[in-house]
């Protein structure tokens, strides 16, 4: 009897559940620490350049997102753990050797140059990574433990939101850049040693990989989408909510530290935190809040279908960012408290951090039971795609307008669009069906 088929009360007391989950750990605290340093350090040595650091994030999503296809193919016919464990000993090589690049060639133009192409490299090898690791879970894991699983990897994410988040911001404060980018590729290199001892069932195809069979093979994976109307509403609405809120948490906020908290010598609690700190305070809200929701469902059955509950809780969202543009228009552009809008955002990160999770868990649930397994990595990579296929376009724009007009905007415009992406869900009858 395999070990998948073997049933257990809980998911942990399954050996490959255990190493997904160990390797998921640590290279995901790798990549935490390294997005968190990466985007505060672009702005410290461009003199808070907002474009740049947008076009940052534009190019390392771009070629991210040209690359997901081709995992999603790969996922669907290569041992999927051994694709993960590949990965991992890439971009933590890559990290490293880049590391060593910087510290030889201090020169600021030079190091921008550096972190773009270690960022684009590893953008393209975890277009190759995330679709075999997203597919993966239905191969070990009972289907009736599946919201299980998912919510002890949400809680996993939420303990890295709240511990991770707060060592990334002491790091940055205490030790040198080329140390903490040394520690992201180590993270990398022991999550790879973890996934290499995963075991599952994989039958081999018997077609030779070449182009002709990839490109069918998307084909293939966009034509089963096309049939699943419920699906294809749930993901338009979801591609335009990914373009107005990556600005928010991937331009605004490190802008907003950089800038207004920097810019404001008595802010709240100046004497105990940093500009920097701020943002880990954000996300240890946020982390606290996805955890208590990821408790929440993790006891929960299945649901048979989530649509509407999605729409109404993506509304509540959208409820929540027009609320703290108004905040940020009222207290900071007009210079009434400073202090006010950090409360209004702590707030506020508490109430995001609880509705995401909400949001996320069943969704993930729902398409690894609906999607048939031989097409999961496929169709895995094409949502992907087509959920986040504007946020470079995004990240460009955001910059651009925190450049030439301010955050204000910004908000203002990622408001009103997050708001008419999550009404068009909620009068969607096709959504209501998954």
């Amino acid at each position: 009897m395999s070990e998948k088929t073997a049933k257990s009360e809980n998911v942990f007391r399954s050996r490959n559940f255990r190493l997904v989950f160990l390797g998921a750990l640590v290279s995901e605290l790798g990549a935490l620490l390294y997005s968190f340093a990466v985007s505060f350090y672009i702005l410290e040595i461009t003199g808070n350049n907002a474009f740049l650091q947008g076009l940052y994030l534009a190019l390392c999503g771009g070629v991210c997102l040209v690359l997901t296809p081709l995992g999603g193919v790969l996922g669907d016919r290569w041992n999927k753990a051994r694709i993960m464990f590949v990965c991992d000993y890439l971009k933590g090589g890559v990290i490293l050797l880049a590391t060593g690049c910087m510290v030889l060639l201090p020169a600021p133009e030079i190091q921008i140059v550096i972190l773009f192409i270690t960022g684009m490299l590893g953008s393209a090898i975890s277009g190759i990574f995330s679709p075999a690791s997203a597919a993966l879970l239905p191969h070990i894991v009972e289907e009736d433990r599946l919201q299980q699983a998912n919510s002890y990897f949400t809680m996993k994410s939420s303990l890295q939101g709240i511990l991770g988040i707060v060592l990334a911001g002491i790091l940055y404060a205490a030790v040198s850049i080329y140390v903490l980018f040394a520690l992201v590729g180590a993270c990398y290199v022991l999550s790879g040693v973890s996934e290499m001892f995963i075991r599952y069932e994989h039958t081999v195809p018997e077609e030779r990989l070449s182009l002709r069979l990839v490109l069918g093979d998307m084909g293939a994976g966009f034509r089963y989408l096309r049939t699943q109307k419920a699906i294809m509403a749930l993901l338009i609405a979801i591609l335009f909510i990914n373009f107005f809120i990556e600005p928010i948490s991937g331009n605004f906020l490190p802008y907003f530290v950089k800038t207004d908290i920097a810019g404001t010598p008595d802010y709240l609690f100046s004497r105990l935190l940093t500009p920097e700190l701020w943002s880990s305070v954000f996300s240890v809200l946020m982390g606290f809040s996805t955890l208590a929701g990821a408790i929440a469902l993790s006891a929960r059955p299945q649901a048979e279908k989530c649509g509407r509950k999605t729409a109404l809780l993506l509304c509540a969202m959208a409820a929540t960012i027009v609320g703290l543009t108004l905040g940020y228009w009222l207290l900071v552009d007009r210079g009434v408290s400073l202090n006010g809008f950090l409360l209004l955002f702590c707030a506020g990160c508490l109430l995001t951090g609880f509705l995401v999770t909400s949001i996320n868990i069943p969704i993930s649930t729902t398409l690894m039971r609906v999607v048939d397994r031989d097409k999961l990595s496929k169709v895995t990579s094409i949502v992907s795609v087509l959920s986040q296929g504007l946020t470079p376009i995004a990240s460009v724009l955001a910059g651009i307008v925190l450049q030439c007009w301010g955050s204000s905007l910004l908000l203002l415009i990622c408001a009103m669009g997050f708001t008419a992406a999550a009404l068009f869900l909620l009068f969607n009858r096709s959504a209501k069906e998954i």
